[in-house]
C-alpha cells in the first residue's frame, strides 16, 4: 500500500467519527454485506460517513491492508477497528455495539 492511499484511509477514519468502508454508498449498497451494516447503523440513527471502496481499486486493496482484515465492510468507531459484517450483526443483536457507541460518546437512537 502507497503512503498516498495509507493517508487517504487514516484521514478518513481520523475525520468522522464512525466511517464504514463499503462496496457502494450508504443510499445505494453493492454488496449485502455493506447493506447489512449500513442498515444496523442506519435503524440506530448514527450519523456515519460511507466509503465506497468500489471507486478506487488501490483504497479497496489498502484498507485490507491498512487493518489486516480481509473483507469489505469494516467499520471504524472514533479511530477504532470495530470488525466486519459478521462482527457488527452479532454486536448489533447482543447489544454490545450500542455499549460501544455509548463508551465512545456516538449519538445514537437510544429506544
Amino acid at each position: 500500500m502507497d503512503d498516498q492511499i495509507k493517508t487517504l484511509i487514516q484521514n478518513h477514519i481520523d475525520n468522522n467519527e464512525v466511517c464504514l468502508f463499503m462496496k457502494g454508498t450508504p443510499d445505494q449498497p453493492q454488496c449485502g454485506f455493506s447493506m447489512t451494516v449500513s442498515n444496523m447503523l442506519k435503524i440506530l440513527e448514527v450519523n456515519f460517513k460511507g466509503i465506497n471502496v468500489l471507486e478506487d481499486q488501490s483504497l479497496r486493496d489498502g484498507i485490507k491492508t491498512f487493518s489486516d482484515w480481509p473483507t469489505i465492510p469494516q467499520l471504524y468507531i472514533k479511530k477504532e477497528f470495530i470488525g466486519g459484517c459478521d462482527i457488527v450483526k452479532e454486536m448489533y443483536e447482543n447489544g454490545e455495539l450500542k455499549t460501544v457507541l455509548d463508551k465512545k460518546g456516538v449519538n445514537y437512537k437510544k429506544n
